[in-house]
């Protein structure tokens, strides 16, 4: 037994994809069931998904030079007397958050 699915689509998008579609030889039908098995092959979606914005993602990953540099920052600080011994700043976080 097969299941319908029914989409609402804004017009444009619907016409411009199933011009994309029709182009690789398929139709828009097929490529939601292809989308469909791939999801499921993959338990997840077969593709990446991310958050697009303007402000820099801190947990991106980093080159070898981003690296180096942040390095070289962390060793002017220590010379520079710019740190703290890491047991006394977790004994402050402990006792100013109740940790």
């Amino acid at each position: 037994m097969a299941s319908m699915i029914q989409v609402r689509v804004d017009d444009e998008l619907k016409i411009k994809s199933d011009r994309l579609f029709k182009d690789l030889g398929t139709d828009t039908t097929d490529a939601i069931r292809m989308f469909l098995t791939q999801a499921v092959a993959y338990n997840g979606f077969p593709f990446e998904i991310k958050r697009v914005h303007d402000e820099p993602d801190h947990y991106r990953k980093m080159t070898e030079d981003e690296v180096l540099e942040k390095l070289e920052i962390s060793r002017e600080h220590v010379k520079q007397g710019k740190c703290r011994k890491a047991d006394e700043m977790i004994s402050d976080m402990r006792e100013k958050y109740g940790l």
